[in-house]
Order: structure tokens, then C-alpha cells, then sequence
């Protein structure tokens, strides 16, 4: 079946339980809480197969100049599909005019951001007070 993509914000918490815990994500372990966090994000694009939810992209932004993603995933059974190149690229189309999208990428996801046209900044570094594990 071919992937479609959604704006949707309003998720159940099985379905954004089984997507944050396919990629191992400790925030799967707070699905109501992700519910509401959906609702509240100024852009979300997902990724689905039929009904189950493939991928998803989630940004925070102010409205003019910043926007931050903050949730990039996409189910490990869909990897290798472009999901999440084409998830980024509806992210940079809907946040072209900003002056900056920024992301925090762990270590090991840094050539995909990079291939995405994002930059790695020498002179800063992604600080963190949080109570989730991964």
C-alpha cells in the first residue's frame, strides 16, 4: 500500500504508543501525554499506511522567524521508504520563509540531517534538564 501524509494533530495514544516504542523512545511510555503534546504542536506531519501510523514529524514554532522539530520517528518495519526525508522536506516547505529550523540530532542520525541540508553548529551544543531516559 502507498504511504500517505497527514496534518492531522488528533492521535490515540495506541497509536502513538506503538510508533514512539517501535523506535524505543521512552516518551511512548507516556501516551496520553503525547496526545495532548500532538494538539499542541504548531505543525505535525504523519506518515501512514493505510491505519497504522508510519512516521511522524512535529515542530514548535514563533510564528515568524524560529521553528523547532522536535519529533522526527518512523516505525523501524518502514525504514528504507523515504518516509523521513519526505517528512523533512514537507517541514521545510511549510517553514520556508523562517529565518531558521532548528534540530536537536542524536549522534548517530547526524549524516541524515545532514543530507536533509540541516548544519552541525561548532559553537553549540543541545542542553537538557528532562526525566526521560532516551
Amino acid at each position: 500500500m502507498a504511504i500517505t501524509y497527514s496534518t492531522k494533530k488528533d492521535f490515540s495514544s495506541q497509536e502513538l504508543e506503538g510508533l514512539f516504542l517501535s523506535v524505543e523512545w521512552s516518551s511512548g511510555h507516556f501516551p496520553d501525554k503525547l496526545v495532548v503534546a500532538m494538539r499542541n504542536f504548531s505543525t505535525v506531519f504523519s506518515a501512514w499506511d493505510g491505519d497504522k501510523l508510519a512516521g511522524m514529524i512535529c515542530a514548535m514554532d514563533d510564528g515568524i522567524m524560529n521553528a523547532y522539530v522536535h519529533y522526527l520517528l518512523v516505525n523501524p518495519a518502514y525504514h528504507g521508504r523515504k518516509i523521513g526525508r519526505t517528512l523533512v522536506e514537507k517541514m521545510k516547505e511549510r517553514y520556508a520563509d523562517f529565518t531558521r529550523i532548528a534540530v536537536i540530532a542524536y549522534n548517530n542520525e547526524l549524516s541524515f540531517y545532514e543530507n536533509c541540508g540541516f548544519s552541525k553548529a561548532d559553537d553549540a551544543s543541545p542542553m537538557f534538564i528532562t526525566s526521560l531516559w532516551t
